[in-house]
Parts: C-alpha cells; structure tokens; sequence
C-alpha cells in the first residue's frame, strides 16, 4: 500500500483536534518547505503560506507556481495528501455540525442562557403555553423537558429540548434549572391515574426546589385535595386541570360574551393584557393611580391578587403593593417609560 495512502487513512481515524493540529502543522511545515526550495519565486514564507493555502483549496490563482523540478514535485505531493487532507477537515467539520444538530434533536446538549422559562412534560397545553411565552417575546428563551426521545418541536429553534426524567438532577442541570426565572409543571398525560400523576409532580417539584430553591414554579395538578401533599415543598402557584375550560364554558352559556373577555386576558396575542405598572411616588392612595393611569388609557385592575381596589380608593397604597392594569402594549410601554 503506498505510503501517501496509508497516512491518509491514518489521519481519518484521528479525532477532531489531533486533526486539526495535524492540518496546521502539514501547512506550515508545506510553507517552510516550499519556501526553502524556491526563495526566489515566493519572496517571502507569507507568500509560500499562501501559495500552500490556495493550492490546497484548488483556487490556484496563477500569481506564484513552482518553477523547479524539486518545486513541481512538491507540488504535486501537496495535490496528493494536501487537497485530500483539507477535503477531510471540511468533513470533519460538517459532520460535527450534523452531530450537533443530532444531539439538538435528541435533547442531549445542555442549554447555556440564562432567565428563561421551564416547561415540563410535553402535551397540548404545553404546545400553547410555549406559543404564549414566545408570543411576549420572541428572544424568550424556553427549555422544555420531556422523557421523549425527539424534540417535539423541531422547526422552533427558539425551544430548547431536553430529554431525560424531569426529576432527576441531572436532568434539571441539563436545563440550567438555577439561571431560570420560571419553572412550569404540566400534568404527565401518559398517566391515567390522577393521584400518579399528582405524585409525579411532587416528585419533579421537589427536585426544583432542592436544586432552585428560589425559583418561581406553577405546578399544574389534577385534583385540588392533593395540594395538601404540596405543604412541605415550594410551589408558588397551582393551576388545577380543566378548572379554568369547565368555568369558562359555564360563562359562555350562561352570560353570552363573557367569555371572550377572559381569552383575551389569558392570551398576549389577542386584545390587551394585564401589565404590572411601576408604583410612581406621587400616588400616595389607589384612587390616585387609578385617575392617573384611567387618563393614559390604562384601567388599574388589582394589588397582587386584590380585585377591591376600586371600593377602597382612599386608602393609601402600601409600600409592598404591586399594580396590575389592563391596557395594550404600546400604552404599557409608554406609562413605563413615563412619556404619557
């Protein structure tokens, strides 16, 4: 087997850096070689360098070529092994770049941002609650976790996906559980069982809060007697499986039109939202900022979970209060930045 052959296949087994190191150092050594053989034709190691570089990459320009026989057989040593040596690399490196994206696919690789939303255990209400994160911003960075073994969601690059148990450390180190803001656990829908279902997330909400204790999780939950089962783990919020679709259903036959006005609060996309808005200074009572922001185009709506503001407009807003009002995004924007 001839000699050029079997280095070649040498270097096909070598690993990705060994064969970088190799690459840099056959074209530098190839540039001092041909800079030695013909000095005068090249001038200099930096025109040599580029010499090699060209006829590597079989663009040849014609400006410098060997003019000796010791030069022309280089150079054909160097179309031999050189432009084979290349078209490696740059196989190489597209099947690093495929491998990623097989990883990706496969939920293997470890999300590096930071201050994103983490949704748990994919469904259709996992499909809707990612469009909704996204629909506030479309940078919003979200991770979801899931047992599956293929990103359900392939076609959003703005979805990260992890596969594993959602329970398991590793797994949420995967995610970056502690550089998140938020940590969302759906229902398992392969578990038929409620109280199993309950019991897994228990199980996932006490891995997040050993691992994030600070972080902010809304746990979605079956039945309503099982968050007493919660009491010795955090979770800061619990949202009960189809309460919200079998109450708005009842509105909707039972006050026509009522309904659509809590889709267009639960949803960004359609209508105006709720915004908390920055307490200003000079507000000293509620009825100070519901004129205030009544005159902006915004409607002041509550204190944290407080919808009696409105009947107790003289009292004095206190020092922890957190506004929400509803208005459209454009006037938010405007009040926070104080123009209106």
């Amino acid at each position: 087997m001839p000699i050029i052959l079997r280095l070649y296949l040498r270097a096909v087994r070598l690993r990705k850096t060994s064969l970088l190191i190799l690459a840099l150092a056959f074209i530098a050594g190839s540039a001092t070689l041909a800079y030695a053989l013909e000095p005068s034709t090249f001038g200099s190691w930096f025109n040599a360098l580029y010499w090699v570089l060209t006829t590597m990459a079989t663009v040849g320009y014609g400006d410098y070529f060997a003019k000796t026989a010791a030069g022309k057989t280089f150079t054909i040593f160097l179309y031999i092994f050189g432009i084979g040596l290349l078209s490696l690399i740059i196989g190489k490196i597209v099947d690093s770049v495929a491998d990623i994206h097989r990883q990706r696919e496969a939920g293997k690789l470890m999300y590096q941002g930071k201050d994103h939303v983490i949704v748990i255990n994919w469904s259709k209400k996992a499909h809707y609650a990612i469009e909704e994160i996204l629909s506030y911003s479309s940078g919003a960075g979200v991770v979801l976790i899931d047992e599956s073994d293929k990103h359900p969601l392939p076609d959003r690059h703005e979805v990260h996906f992890v596969s594993g148990d959602p329970s398991a450390d590793e797994v949420l180190e995967r995610a970056n559980l502690r550089g998140a803001r938020a940590a969302i656990i759906f229902s398992d829908a392969r578990i038929d069982e409620p109280a199993l279902v309950d019991g897994k997330t228990l199980l996932i909400a006490s891995s997040i809060e050993r691992i994030a204790p600070d972080i902010h999780t809304t746990a979605e939950i079956s039945q309503d007697k099982h968050i007493a089962n919660f009491r010795h783990v955090k979770v800061n919020e619990f949202v009960l499986s189809h309460d919200a679709v079998s109450r708005l259903a009842v509105r909707s036959a039972l006050q026509q039109g009522n309904s659509e006005i809590f889709n267009q609060l639960l949803s960004r996309q359609h209508g105006d939202d709720i915004y908390e808005i920055p307490v200003r200074p000079d507000w000293r009572t509620y009825g100070d900022a519901f004129q205030a922001l009544l005159r902006e185009g915004a409607t002041l709506l509550s204190d944290r979970g407080d919808l009696t503001i409105n009947r107790k407009l003289n009292v004095p807003i206190p020092k922890e209060a957190r506004l929400f009002a509803v208005t459209d995004e454009a006037t938010y924007r405007a009040i926070s930045a104080g123009k209106r």
